[in-house]
């Protein structure tokens, strides 16, 4: 009887928790980016750091024999029911398909913080657990109990407060809000085509992110050249201090990237993106215990629900009663079909 590997919620929960730190030291890191670098540019050179640092572990992958959806099959991860449809070469078309939808989410982000401004476009970023249930829903994926989905609400509802800095009103939204909500709404389908891959199909987290990363480059370096221009581009590259904020928030960015895809291989879209949603609640405390930011009344009461929003959701993955999803898994080299 061949051995399969099942899916270990508590191991995807551990995952997607070590991403939530990572995300909430990200601001505090990007906000020593240098100022006047374009953003598009700055994403550009982002994407190259990160494809760079996804590197040394392909390597070790390769030549320690897990080539993933390019190697041999293995009785380590044994066929299916379905085999045999799923190629290595489908494999790899679907996750450069979901390499564009997240350059094009990058682009969308973008464009929402310059246009729709930082608090709205952070306010439609909290709806991502919202997409993901909804989008699993509509698949048939995976359907939410109430209590599930009274949690998944408390959580957004309170991130809605603390964008809006305690005073439950955006300044007004504008039309570009839209452009914002365009951002979860394509990573919601990308990570979970992404997961079925990964789940049915031999192909290894490490690739997923690399595949990404590759074209993210591709699509963000002529974007940023045709929106900001070439000299924008090398007055961007050429700042001394570009580079060195470049390679420290895209160190951080693709080990959060490398954590998450390996998380879901583990739980469901909408729980992981859930456990890493309350991220600015995590930069407001970083920022209150690193840099001595003030930290405000709403701010606790905020982060208070949150926690207790997010271990209502964690504590039946924790007593082993949590869905980790599909459980199914594919030969190291074998041909499955999602």
């Amino acid at each position: 009887m061949p051995h399969v590997r099942h899916a270990d919620p508590r191991l995807g929960a551990v995952l997607a928790s070590a991403c939530l730190l990572l995300l909430g030291a990200m601001p505090l890191i990007s906000a020593g980016r240098p100022a006047g670098a374009g953003a598009l540019a700055f994403a550009f050179l982002l994407s190259v750091w990160q494809a760079a640092f996804s590197l040394p572990l392909l390597a070790r992958e390769w030549w320690s024999g897990e080539r993933g959806v390019f190697g041999a099959a293995s009785p380590e991860r044994p066929a299916t029911a379905g085999a045999g449809s799923a190629t290595p070469a489908r494999t790899v078309l679907i996750t450069v398909g979901t390499g564009v939808l997240f350059a094009l989410s990058t682009w969308a982000y973008v464009l929402a913080f310059d246009t729709a401004g930082t608090t709205e476009a952070a306010l439609a970023l909290q709806a991502y657990p919202l997409f993901a249930a909804g989008s699993e829903t509509m698949l048939g994926k995976r359907r939410r109990s109430r209590t599930e989905l009274a949690l998944i609400a408390l959580i957004v509802v309170t991130l809605y407060h603390l964008a809006t800095g305690g005073t439950w009103r955006p300044a007004g939204l504008s039309p570009w809000f839209a452009v914002a909500l365009a951002v979860p709404a394509l990573w919601s389908v990308a990570h979970i085509v992404l997961r079925e891959v990964l789940i049915t199909t031999s192909i290894t987290p490490n690739q997923v992110t690399t595949s990404r990363l590759v074209v993210s480059v591709l699509v963000l370096g002529p974007l940023a050249l045709a929106v900001e221009g070439p000299t924008a581009l090398r007055t961007t590259l050429g700042n001394p201090g570009v580079p060195a904020a470049g390679a420290l928030l895209g160190l951080a960015y693709y080990l959060e990237l490398v954590l998450w895809f390996n998380a879901m291989r583990h739980i469901d879209v909408s729980l992981a993106s859930t456990i890493t949603v309350p991220a600015p609640a995590v930069t407001a405390l970083l920022g209150a215990v690193l840099l001595g930011r003030p930290v405000y009344a709403y701010q606790l009461v905020s982060l208070t629900l949150i926690i207790i929003g997010l271990l209502g959701l964690l504590l039946p993955v924790i007593a082993g009663r949590g869905a980790g999803g599909d459980a199914r898994r594919a030969p190291a080299g074998g041909q499955h079909a999602p």
